[in-house]
């Protein structure tokens, strides 16, 4: 594949398409003492091995910003520029962390393998969301730093594709640089759709838009480990793609952390598992569907279950292993500290088919 300068297909695509209330439909709800209490509307994508879309709920053409999941193909990128990165760093790289202690210790590891330090990270200062990270380092008094920050493995990831490739370190998230401008090629190319406005995401790395069913046929491609074959891939290309899956399946706790939501998804079912921030999800199977999905309010406490309801009314997932996932991952919603109610998928969702 190519190297050249790359400029999204069209910067100004159909902005109005951005994802708005009439794209979506109930995806969700929540009840208390028998009665609905809130509804999560959404948009749902699902591809089939061949790319092609086979069920959806809500408009899959809407633009949305896919954030966190797309940092599978930015790592794709970085090894690509030569990140030399074993499978629990290359899982690092894919991760929204909860900056335990683990992940701390692995991106320093990262960084250190390429000859930097913490120093060299430009996302955000963090306290860690692990408690027992977080606890330890109240105790200590010592405040946030980069390290715990979510995205420190993706950064990390980043900066070792700059020393490989001899690429500038201090302007890594930078639009126009090399690692980044592969990284906007790669996902419009495994996307197979052009790009809509580019953002910048809250590590301060580019991000892109792009529709609910490209985002699902990126994320089929990722799950199953294949590249498209006329786009001038290597065999080189394809051997660094086919690690992806795999080492996030390997090694879960390293994606999101122990007990959490991509974690225990990935654990239970196989099923390759990313969050995004403001409710964006993306699952894949290793026979190649993808999965995508977006809550309109930017909640995500259903996205999991709906996911994962929705690949088994399309006879996607094992029942028994999602309900084990969901039983692990479940609140219920509470009245005076008892259960009263819990959140549900829609009807729509239960119903769906493979068209």
């Amino acid at each position: 594949m190519t190297s050249d300068a790359f400029t999204p297909s069209d910067p100004h695509y159909n902005p109005d398409r951005s994802i708005t209330a009439a794209d979506a439909v109930e995806l969700a709800h929540v009840t208390r003492n028998g009665a609905v209490e809130s509804r999560h509307l959404g948009v749902l994508a699902v591809v089939g091995p061949d790319g092609d879309l086979v069920a959806s709920l809500g408009n899959p053409e809407a633009l949305i910003f896919p954030r966190s999941t797309l940092k599978p193909f930015q790592a794709f990128a970085s090894l690509r520029a030569g990140a030399e990165l074993d499978d629990e760093e290359l899982a690092l790289a894919c991760a929204s962390h909860q900056g335990g202690v683990r992940h701390q210790e692995l991106t320093e590891r990262m960084l250190a393998e390429a000859g930097l330090d913490a120093g060299a990270l430009k996302c955000p200062d963090a306290m860690p969301r692990d408690k027992d990270a977080r606890r330890e380092r109240i105790k200590q008094d010592a405040g946030p730093d980069k390290l715990a920050f979510n995205c420190s493995g993706k950064h990390a990831g980043f900066l070792k594709a700059a020393v490989a490739s001899g690429a500038d370190t201090g302007s890594y998230l930078d639009p126009e640089h090399p690692v980044q401008q592969d990284a906007l090629r790669l996902l419009e190319v495994l996307s197979g759709a052009p790009l809509g406005v580019v953002g910048v995401d809250g590590c301060g790395a580019p991000a892109p838009q792009l529709t609910v069913t490209a985002l699902a046929r990126a994320v089929s491609r990722l799950s199953s480990g294949t590249l498209p074959s006329d786009e001038g891939f290597t065999d080189e290309d394809a051997a660094l793609w086919s690690r992806i899956a795999p080492a996030m399946l390997t090694h879960p706790w390293a994606v999101h952390g122990e007990g959490e939501e991509n974690t225990v998804t990935m654990q239970r079912t196989g099923v390759v598992a990313k969050l995004g921030a403001e409710a964006v999800l993306v699952l894949g199977t290793k026979d190649g569907y993808g999965l995508a999905l977006k809550m309109l309010d930017g909640s995500d406490r259903a996205n999991t279950r709906v996911g994962l309801d929705a690949l088994v009314a399309l006879g996607l997932a094992d029942p028994d292993a999602v309900a084990a996932a969901l039983a692990e991952l479940d609140r219920p919603v509470l009245g005076g500290g008892a259960p009263v109610g819990e959140v549900r998928s829609s009807a729509a969702v239960a119903r769906l088919c493979r068209g």
